[in-house]
């Protein structure tokens, strides 16, 4: 047998800068090692977890000096909860090193001339800005520090909050989370209390049994609320129990639903949703435009912060009211429905077909009646024959998953060869790539971020490119 390869214990290391999924970053030699839940300007002893040619990945030993940039977080379970990563770095800082994560991407793997990182549009709420939390109820509670040496018994009590990350079957209690408005906190709450006392079993996903599985709070900007509950099993007494517990506890939802899985993986999209009490849906309301929300909708989670988004998308497409807009990976229409008011036609691509029906009704429940919705997957929608049948766009608005667009669909778009595209993205790396592949025909004009998730990495970004000099109209 051959002996484990000892890892080393890297003293006082500085961090520099920050990387991929937001990690640490420092040198060490010849090599970079990633670490999590450190800033710049940090020095820390770093144990080596894992090693491989180019790069190291560790975690975090003892901090040996602190960073005259660290702040003390607001939540008591930073550090343990998978979310909300950067609230030991200050709000300005978290925005300089989301734009260099641009910069970066877009100049090492889009080959990009950028003199520096692009504008940024912050975001004035810091927490408390999602419109939609899930919770997962666990029979295996991942059991804190403080909880361990605190002595006191934790066998058999369940947990309501979030997975801890690389654990599937371990949930963190949570008891305060600072990113949805009430009355988040308090359903959860009140309903982990309730559940307690009447003894009712909590999910266990190894074993995959369980009453209690999930559970999703949506909110409004409108003041409407939605509590979704998912069961493990059929038992028509204690649903009713639980769901009965709920209208009376929390009178002002707008609408109470549950469901039923018996699946193994917490996927809802196929599920059948079952309304209790209210209506089966949420009205969401943004520059006018009103929009509704299901169960099962996809809507951008930080409403105030979509507004800015899609106002920069249209600012970048220079719609002027006489352009033939195609929306690319639409969902359920908003940015659609943003566009179709400066726009002669604008027409919506998704492959889900589901959102593909509430982009209609969302058309229509605004009266755009100069949109148009197409379901399936777009890499074979958007063909030669699909141009010649409903016109070649004069724009193409493309806001792809965190995989970037398909081969096929980058090819597509030059066939249809728009004056501009306006490239919506969650994830610049495979944005940087698209527009590499699109750089044979189309030049970056302008490029414009905008804070979506604050106290997180990710970041959303807006590229406006052009058909370069000698192409236009070939």
């Amino acid at each position: 047998m051959h002996k484990a390869r000892q890892l080393p214990l890297l003293r006082n290391v500085a961090i520099t800068s920050v990387g991929a999924e937001g990690n640490a970053v420092a040198r060490v030699g010849d090599m970079v090692i990633f670490v999590p839940m450190l800033i710049p300007g940090d020095v820390a002893d770093i144990q080596v977890r894992r090693k491989r040619k180019r790069y190291m990945e560790g975690e975090v030993v003892t901090i040996t000096r602190h960073s005259p940039d660290r702040i003390s977080p607001v939540c008591s379970h930073f550090g343990t909860c998978g979310g909300c990563k950067w609230q030991h770095l200050p709000y300005e800082l978290q925005l300089k090193w989301k734009t260099r994560q641009i910069f970066d991407n877009f100049t090492r793997i889009g080959r990009i001339e950028m003199d520096s990182p692009p504008p940024i549009s912050g975001a004035a709420n810091h927490y408390f800005y999602r419109n939609k939390l899930e919770f997962a109820f666990s029979s295996r509670r991942w059991l804190t520090r403080s909880e361990i040496d605190s002595g006191d018994d934790y066998s058999g009590s369940g947990a309501l909050g979030f997975h801890i990350p690389g654990f599937f079957d371990k949930v963190l209690d949570i008891k305060e989370c600072h990113l949805q408005p009430e009355p988040s906190n308090g359903i959860r709450n009140t309903l982990r209390e309730f559940a307690v006392s009447e003894g009712l079993d909590f999910y266990d996903p190894l074993k995959g049994e369980g009453l209690l599985r999930n559970l999703t709070v949506r909110t409004s900007t409108t003041g409407e609320v939605m509590i979704l509950m998912v069961f493990g099993r059929e038992e028509p007494g204690k649903i009713r129990l639980v769901m009965d517990f709920l209208k009376e506890s929390f009178p002002g939802t707008t609408s109470l639903m549950y469901m039923i899985n018996l699946k193994k993986n917490d996927s809802i999209s196929d599920l059948e949703a079952y309304l209790w009490s209210g209506k089966d849906h949420l009205m969401e309301e943004l520059d006018g435009l009103h929009f509704r929300v299901g169960p099962k909708s996809f809507y951008q989670t930080n409403p105030v912060q979509a507004g800015v988004l899609y106002d920069v998308a249209c600012r970048f497409a220079g719609l002027t009211g006489k352009e033939t807009v195609y929306d690319l990976y639409c969902g359920t229409g908003t940015i659609s429905c943003y566009a179709a008011r400066k726009a002669a036609r604008v027409i919506g691509l998704e492959y889900i077909g589901e959102a593909v029906s509430d982009a209609r009704e969302n058309a229509n429940i605004n009266s755009l009646e100069n949109t148009e919705f197409h379901a399936g997957d777009i890499r074979d929608l958007l063909n030669i024959t699909f141009l010649e049948t409903h016109g070649f766009p004069d724009v193409i608005i493309t806001d792809p998953p965190r995989a970037g667009m398909h081969g096929d669909v980058v090819k597509a778009i030059l066939q249809a060869s728009p004056e501009v595209i306006v490239y919506v993205s969650c994830n610049p790396a495979t944005q940087a790539r698209d527009i590499l592949l699109l750089s044979e025909r189309y030049r970056v004009d302008a490029v414009q971020a905008v804070d979506m998730f604050p106290q997180t990495h990710h970041i959303e970004n807006v590229v406006r490119l052009v058909l370069k000099e000698g192409l236009e109209g070939d």
